[in-house]
């Protein structure tokens, strides 16, 4: 198994020497698995590993029990380890979308901000072989393409899922092999859900037929994910034409148009990536539906799609918009120095003081450290402006505020509401993200200890 995962691990890039991994652990088998295992590796590895639990709010004192078994894991081993409540039914009453999905949008909401507090380069999931098979079958009943049939990736951006090429067996065997005790999720027993029937009632049929289903699975996705990927650069290509204008995204319709017929609604899924305005996982009839337009003839026919987003034909071009208008500003509220600041407007708070930076280790969880030396006049929490640039740390480079919003896909809405923390000298931080890298403290220089957070 070990082996398995070194090889997985080192051809995705995985885990990154002198870097950071944070682990999504729920506390069930794969995850206890995953995180021993990386924790064990760590050191020849030349990484170092965090952990982060989400409580969904939604089983009771059996959840509660879980995130206190996660905490104490991590305890024994010294592993830094954040946990987080939230409430799916509340939200998915929201968001008005189904609780599932609503869970999955928040866990990961969860750990995209933890990974910026605590400064990983990596979110790693416990996701195993025998899930990339229930997920082919699901998608094989419920009809896809090739992208999905591919099954799941071992790697997306900066997520990243080392156990995917191991077996079920194979972890429990390894859970046996180094006592270590887990939780069970009381609702993976329950065959009201369709992965759980195709767990319990179909997976055992076609494991007769071939005992050696989940790896013949696993070859077959790897080969589709191989046509996939090349697809997918080839509509990455024709995307490379598009052009910002404000926060709108506009083509020439010609060259989706022109495309064949395998590759047309890649790019258009590709453009809805581009414009990061959240889920992208239209219907193939969504996506037809903005091929027909670069294809027809009406100088200004609309396509409206889910998540109130549109696409609009505007004589030769295609423009990639939303329907709904972004929130105001905020108004700008300079820093308070020793406490909390509340800019009226926004969701988001911000605490300070003055300390001396600590020593790497000894840090507050989720604070960073702005030297004193580098700021220059009055430090205002304020909404992003035209040039602001920043550069986070592990992310290697520098970016514009707005092409940071984008690439991590915050709603265009929403994107006037995040502080931006400046001074005359320009951008120090951005909430949600990060400080900027040149102006971190160093331990034992006098700093501004920060944390942002936002209003439940």
């Amino acid at each position: 198994m070990l082996e398995s995962v070194k090889t997985l691990t080192a051809e995705y890039d995985m885990l990154p020497r002198g870097g950071r991994v944070l682990c999504a652990v729920s506390g069930g088998a794969d995850s206890i698995c995953l995180l021993h295992l990386l924790h064990a590796m760590s050191e020849e590895g030349g990484f170092t590993v965090a952990a982060a639990h989400y409580h969904h709010g939604m089983r009771g004192a059996a959840a509660d029990s879980d995130a206190a078994f996660v905490e104490t894991f991590c305890k024994e081993r010294n592993i830094p380890c954040v946990i987080e409540r939230g409430d799916v039914y509340g939200e998915a009453e929201r968001r008005g979308l189904g609780v599932e999905e609503t869970g999955r949008q928040l866990r990961y909401e969860f750990l995209r901000r933890t990974a910026t507090e605590l400064g990983c380069d990596r979110i790693a999931t416990a996701h195993n072989a025998d899930d990339n098979l229930e997920t082919l079958l699901l998608h094989l009943v419920r009809g896809a393409g090739l992208h999905g049939l591919a099954g799941i990736p071992p790697r997306r951006g900066d997520i990243v899922r080392p156990l995917l090429t191991t077996s079920r067996a194979a972890i429990e065997a390894y859970l046996e092999e180094h006592k270590l005790s887990h939780v069970e999720d009381c609702t993976n027993s329950d065959d009201s859900y369709a992965r759980n029937r195709i767990r319990h009632q179909v997976v055992p049929v076609l494991r007769q037929l071939n005992p050696r289903l989940t790896e013949s699975a696993a070859e077959t996705m790897g080969y589709l994910r191989a046509d996939n990927d090349f697809m997918n650069a080839q509509a990455a290509a024709a995307c490379s034409h598009a052009r910002w204008a404000e926060d709108d995204l506009v083509i020439e319709a010609r060259y989706i148009a022109e495309l064949p017929s395998a590759i047309a609604p890649r790019a258009a899924r590709r453009m809805l990536e581009m414009m990061g305005d959240g889920n992208t996982d239209c219907s193939a009839a969504h996506l037809k539906a903005i091929v027909d337009l670069a294809a027809g003839e009406d100088p200004s026919a609309v396509a409206f799609l889910p998540n109130g987003r549109l696409v609009q034909r505007v004589y030769k071009d295609l423009l990639f918009t939303t329907q709904s208008d972004p929130l105001p500003p905020f108004v700008p509220t300079p820093l308070n120095l020793d406490g909390e600041t509340a800019p009226e407007g926004t969701d988001w708070r911000c605490s300070c003081r003055a300390v001396t930076c600590p020593a790497e280790g000894e840090e507050v969880p989720g604070a960073f450290y702005l030297a004193r030396d580098t700021v220059e006049g009055e430090l205002v929490l304020r909404p992003r402006q035209t040039g602001d640039e920043i550069s986070l740390p592990r992310r290697g480079g520098t970016k514009t505020v707005k092409k940071l919003f984008i690439d991590e896909k915050v709603p265009r809405r929403e994107r006037e509401r995040i502080p931006v923390l400046a001074d005359s000298r320009g951008v120090a931080a951005v909430a949600g993200f990060g400080p900027e890298q040149s102006r971190l403290a160093q331990p034992g220089q006098s700093a501004y200890e920060l944390i942002f957070w936002k209003k439940e």
